[in-house]
């Protein structure tokens, strides 16, 4: 057992050992460990897991599917995954930016909510032309994003108010306040849902005819790329970035720096909630058109296992909202097809949001393991 232990100790050692490679390795190693927990848990469903894998690919237009509708294909369904996967970009940088700060914006999903709906009132019902109305879409989705994720930071600065029970009361407020609003005011009486915005203001082109297939095609994906860029730049190339990880670091320390923490965690949670009101926009008024009332999505909460496995990178956020986006999207495939419940989906997510988690342990782990095998070579000589 011993000898077995130890050979499963080089081997790991081996793999993610090395200092310069653990803030990639760590991550996918998680990944992996989840992967393989997630293949026991559909076995004992009696399932096939690699066959349930597959169908998750293919109804997110990775893989090819048996046979599709009319005016449909495998374009068509990476197209819409690509539609999915924008609000969770956006909702990852701004749960990942409160990260950098020290804070946890766990608020996402109702900042979203707030801005969606802001824009679809002032913008999505209006007859302005749609040059005119998207770029607004976008501008009012940040700004509202970004008073609101200000708001939590400016009570934490001012009164102490910890951020994680402020946003979990914002994002009640903005359900039940917008709900009765869009019930009063705008509800659709056959959906009962908000009605639908009108397709000048949407951020998503809607059955765009492209050789013999139609396809949704999202706009939003283009402002989420700049979105990364952006943010990769501000968090390494300027004072503010700097700032953000030195009062994420230690506030002792900034302080004693000269930094201004309480500005910069206002600042911070000011971008956090922009990001979050563009993965709201994105998502009411491009993978989306409507607002269910009541309903917070499960988008703002997702995120934060995104930002954990992309090991709180820009860079990082891309593979990992990457592979949730392909759990949330090809569920309905999976069960369709191959009868393991779409909630097995969410379940996996949440036990790979468990596993990253534990990323810092298992860097410990690793590193106590390597100082052990350090000393006895040292002691070997």
């Amino acid at each position: 057992m011993k000898n077995k232990n130890n050979f499963l100790h080089r081997v790991i050692l081996q793999t993610i050992g090395h200092e310069k490679r653990q803030h990639y390795m760590i991550p996918v190693f998680t990944i992996l460990l989840s992967l393989i927990f997630g293949i026991l848990v559909i076995a004992l469903l009696g399932k096939n897991p690699l066959q349930a894998y597959y169908n998750l690919l293919q109804g997110s237009g990775l893989a090819p599917k048996a046979s599709y509708a009319g005016h449909k294909g495998m374009i068509t369904d990476f197209t819409s995954f690509l539609n999915a996967l924008t609000p969770m970009l956006f909702a990852a940088l701004a749960v990942l930016i409160a990260l950098k700060a020290g804070l946890f914006n766990i608020g996402v999903s109702g900042q979203m909510l707030a801005a969606g709906f802001t824009a679809t009132v002032l913008i999505g019902y209006s007859d302005l032309p749609a040059v005119i109305a998207k770029p607004l879409v976008v501008l009012i989705g940040f700004l509202i994003g970004a008073l609101a994720g200000g708001l939590v930071g400016f009570l934490k600065h001012r009164f102490n108010i910890n951020e994680v029970v402020s946003t979990i009361m914002f994002n009640y407020i903005f359900q039940y306040v917008i709900s009765f609003l869009i019930n009063t005011f705008y509800v659709d009486p056959v959906s009962r849902q908000s009605a639908n915005v009108k397709q000048a203001g949407r951020l998503t082109l809607v059955d765009v005819v492209v050789g013999d297939y139609k396809m949704d095609i999202p706009l939003g994906i283009l402002v989420a790329v700049v979105g990364i860029a952006v943010t990769a730049f501000i968090l390494h190339r300027t004072t503010l970035g700097f700032e953000i990880k030195a009062v994420g670091n230690s506030i002792r320390a900034a302080e004693y720096a000269g930094i201004r923490v309480g500005r910069t965690r206002v600042l911070a949670m000011m971008l956090s909630g922009g990001f979050a009101g563009l993965a709201g926009v994105t998502y009411y008024l491009g993978y989306f058109a409507s607002i269910q009332p009541k309903v917070l999505v499960s988008t703002g909460y997702d995120a934060i296992a995104v930002a954990l496995l992309g090991n709180s990178s820009p860079i990082g956020i891309i593979f990992s909202s990457f592979l949730i986006t392909v759990i949330s999207k090809g569920s309905t495939y999976m069960s369709s097809t191959s009868g393991v419940q779409a909630e097995i989906a969410s379940a996996i997510t949440g036990i790979i949001l468990l596993f990253s988690a534990c990323g810092a342990y298992v860097q410990y782990k690793v590193n106590r393991w390597k100082d052990e095998r350090n000393l006895k070579m040292e002691e070997s000589q």
